[in-house]
């Protein structure tokens, strides 16, 4: 029996669900990529704002790609569960928000529609760091991808998000609709002005005018977000049942924990943000910095070094003395690149960082984090390293989670297991690395696929925990590393 409607009456009264009237919600927010985290995250603040009595902000989810949240979801009305865990406890919350979900591929039109519609104030997008068809280097828009080069020369059929953003805003323009608030909510960098790039060169590809009333009347504001959304599994989906009396195929879990921080710059309607928790701020940078370099470089440093040495979970790295011990190094050498901003205590950041961490209720893989490497490299890991560099001051661990990601390309842990390599680069990562016959030239290879050269002393340290990592495993050159710097 599945989570539904009809059967929400059966679930245990001790279990929170909508107290809102559903139908009487209307679809505020669009939201591209309707993956667990954003189920986990922005919806959760939009529900509590429906609960808060609020009706304005239901949302409509689009999956750029796949059907499978839409087949999750659909026979379910859109309810979902949202588990959180800490430790033995799990609290399930039943959410309402998502009024339907729409898949772009089957119907472009639908989507545009939505986008267009008058209810919509506010779009929001999870769909990871290559979603957003950039170019690493230069921050724009690719224009050899496929799906780029199709929506810069036609519109009828959008394939990508700066597409169906362009078709929906010039169809708003002409029919006198209010402009959007349009949120990316990805880890990159400045990942507002980069989206607003985006789709600012779309719409001048077809309509400078729509690009000159776009630049000034919509807004693009920055956003920083933070929750740890492991990937729903089939033994989760078992659980609940038991938890709840339904199966719910399209439940996601999560810490208790939940952050956003988001640029003070709306285009026109928005929910009462600071009232449900959400921090607006004139600067969203310095937040932005710390969690990618204190929060994600922990996170891909982990994934890459616990992968090899045969951590499945997170909690596991961090749960012996060892691999405690280097994330707090990582730490002391990326913590002075910060500038904090007003209100974040690092110490007690940090503190809170491997509590998270630690929550073994959670689950979270590493390789899920390995995911996308190259994608996530730049602004996790080689962009502190460069900053400590450039203070002159140790960047030892930097190099070593950078070594680690190298080594991960080899596709095999160090116990001499295969995996899939999970990257949009992993067939240029793997050509570019066929003919390296030395760690020296397999690093140069490796980074040189990112764009990315490295200075010499940077090579040398990156190439030295390179050749140890090959030659002796991760856990043997943490422990090295450890007792060299203690």
């Amino acid at each position: 029996m599945r989570l539904s409607n009809d059967t929400l009456a059966g679930v245990p009264a001790s279990v929170a669900r909508p107290a809102y009237d559903r139908a009487a919600v209307s679809a505020g927010v669009v939201h591209l990529g309707i993956g667990a985290f954003h189920r986990a995250h922005q919806a959760a603040v939009f529900e509590a704002a429906l609960a808060s009595g609020d009706l304005r902000w239901g949302v409509i989810g689009v999956s750029l790609r796949s059907a499978s949240v839409r087949d999750q979801m659909n026979p379910q009305d859109g309810l979902y569960t949202l588990l959180v865990r800490e430790g033995e406890k799990q609290t399930p919350q039943i959410m309402g928000v998502v009024q339907r979900v729409l898949v772009a591929p089957e119907d472009p039109e639908a989507v545009v529609a939505a986008l267009a519609s008058p209810d919509t104030h506010l779009v929001t997008l999870t769909i990871t760091e290559k979603g957003y068809c950039l170019d690493r280097k230069s921050g724009r828009l690719m224009a050899e991808d496929p799906d780029v080069a199709a929506d810069l020369a036609g519109l009828e059929r959008p394939r990508t998000a700066a597409g169906f953003l362009v078709a929906a805003l010039a169809r708003r323009r002409a029919e006198g609709l209010s402009p959007l608030s349009i949120l990316s909510c990805d880890n990159l960098p400045h990942n507002g002005a980069l989206l607003k790039g985006a789709v600012l060169a779309m719409a001048e590809a077809h309509d400078p005018a729509l690009a000159t009333w776009i630049a000034e009347n919509c807004t693009f504001p920055a956003t920083m977000i933070d929750r740890i959304v492991p990937a729903t599994t089939d033994e989760d989906i078992d659980g609940l049942a038991g938890l709840i009396g339904v199966e719910d195929r399209a439940m996601v879990k999560a810490e208790p924990f939940l952050q956003w921080v988001i640029e003070d710059s709306f285009a026109g309607e928005r929910p009462d943000f600071a009232g449900l928790g959400v921090q607006l701020t004139g600067a969203v940078a310095p937040w932005e910095e710390a969690k990618l370099r204190l929060l994600n470089g922990a996170h891909s440093a982990i994934a890459y070094l616990g992968g090899l040495a045969g951590d499945q979970f997170v909690h596991e790295f961090v749960g012996t003395a060892q691999g405690l011990l280097f994330v707090e190094r990582l730490w002391d050498e990326v913590v002075p690149t910060l500038d904090p901003p007003t209100g974040l205590d690092i110490a007690a950041y940090r503190r809170e960082l491997m509590a998270r961490f630690a929550n073994s209720a959670l689950q979270h893989r590493t390789r899920q984090i390995a995911m996308d490497g190259s994608q996530k490299l730049p602004q996790r890991l080689l962009a502190p390293l460069d900053a400590v560099h450039g203070q002159r001051a140790s960047f030892t661990a930097v190099a070593l989670a950078v070594a680690a990601w190298v080594r991960w390309q080899a596709g095999t842990t160090d116990a001499g297991e295969s995996f899939t390599v999970d990257d949009p680069a992993a067939a240029a990562l793997a050509d570019a690395l066929r003919g390296a016959e030395s760690p020296r030239a397999r690093v140069v290879a490796a980074l040189g696929v990112l764009g990315y050269t490295p200075d010499t002393s940077v090579l040398d340290a990156v190439t030295a925990h390179l050749g140890h990592l090959e030659t002796s495993g991760a856990r043997a050159v943490i422990a090295a590393f450890l007792g060299e710097t203690a």
